[in-house]
């Protein structure tokens, strides 16, 4: 009897400081098949709305459109944004995100979202129907303020002077002047690709949970979300508290307040764009993956989001990872029929993160032997 060849999906996010989501499913790939040669394996980078997004939507077949925006310290960068059949994706973390600050440094006081705005505004010359932002990994605690001034708000002191950008100027907030605002944002639809919940303001706030990831010091954020408190109070108050207004540093806030954004599921959107439904129908396995499995893993990361569309198409899920510190239980309950982490080959993590392509290699293989090897070759 005559048997097809077993099929895999390799739909890995980014190893964040080491491999792209393609260069990951690309390593798995080639370990697959140099045990199971007869084997398809199709590779679908993922990502969860933060780094990486628009390099997965471009593998899925978008085209780049590059251009020139102010970084988060206000240096000029070059950006990419994806579009296909009036869609068009645009990453906060490749305009002005925690990437993009010259020597790593951080500014959580004064880098800016302001990149963001002008992104946004060249979506616009290109004429969608809908714009999808993905908002992780900014460098600001702005409230989205640098973004609105981006696209052509002023944001103004009580002497009507623009302030300056950051989120520690807000302390100085007086007024926000919407009329120059790009009037072709009211002919798009505006998505907002983010899994952060958290509100504007408070403890579960953008400045007190992330802001010290952007350096803020606890007397830094002290004052940020002070500075927010009042921009809000000029903006919104009422819109300060819906989930998802703290994304980005507050870019939420702004997106959703101000611009009439709706917000969805970064992982969701992504694995939509990609494809992933269509792709693991009749699989035999997918391989999903990031660089540390841990306790967020659970909380919208793009390996929960891979797991539940392949559940439901009754298909079996491992992951491949950097390090991983879920004990069985947790690999259990987010689904995972096993984790294979590169710490099992190399525990020295510098050379892990250095030669991490050679090693999904070896991970991919040794996944050919153990799960694809129990499917019947063709005959």
């Amino acid at each position: 009897m005559t048997t097809r060849p077993p099929r895999v999906v390799v739909a890995a996010d980014s190893f964040k400081g080491s491999l792209a989501s393609t260069a990951v499913g690309e390593a798995v790939r080639a370990g697959v098949l140099d045990v199971r040669p007869d084997a398809v394996v199709t590779v679908l980078p993922v990502a969860d709305g933060g780094e990486g997004t628009v390099d997965a939507v471009l593998a899925a077949g978008f085209a780049p459109t590059t251009v020139e925006v102010p970084g988060p310290t206000g240096e000029g960068v070059t950006t990419t944004l994806a579009a296909r059949d009036g869609t068009v994706v645009v990453e906060l973390a490749d305009a002005c995100g925690l990437g993009r600050l010259p020597g790593g440094v951080p500014r959580p006081l004064t880098a800016s979202s302001r990149g963001l705005g002008v992104a946004i505004r060249a979506a616009l010359d290109l004429r969608p129907g809908t714009i999808v932002v993905g908002v992780g990994g900014s460098a600001s605690t702005d409230g989205g303020a640098g973004m609105l001034a981006g696209l052509g708000a002023r944001v103004l002191d009580a002497d009507g002077r623009d302030l300056p950008g950051g989120g520690g100027a807000l302390e100085r907030v007086a007024a926000l002047d919407r009329s120059g605002l790009d009037p072709r944002l009211a002919g798009v639809r505006l998505v907002l690709a983010a899994d952060v919940v958290n509100p504007l303001l408070g403890p579960d706030g953008a400045a007190a949970v992330y802001g010290p990831q952007k350096g803020a010091s606890p007397a830094d954020v002290v004052r940020l979300d002070a500075a927010l408190a009042r921009w809000a109070a000029v903006v919104d108050p009422g819109a300060a508290g819906r989930p998802g207004a703290g994304a980005a540093g507050g870019v939420g806030f702004a997106a959703l307040a101000v611009l009439g954004a709706e917000r969805a599921s970064g992982v969701e959107v992504v694995l939509d764009v990609v494809g992933l439904d269509a792709a693991v129908r009749g699989a035999d396995l997918v391989v999903t993956g990031e660089g540390s499995l841990d306790a967020q893993t659970a909380s919208g990361k793009a390996v929960t989001g891979v797991v539940a569309r392949a559940a439901a198409a009754g298909v079996p899920v491992v992951a491949v990872c950097g390090r991983s510190t879920l004990d069985p239980d947790g690999v259990r309950s987010l689904g995972l029929a096993g984790v294979y982490p590169l710490s099992a080959l190399e525990p020295d993590v510098d050379r892990s993160v250095r030669y991490a392509a050679a090693l999904l290699r070896r991970v991919g293989a040794r996944l050919a032997r153990e799960r694809v090897g129990r499917l019947s070759p063709p005959g």
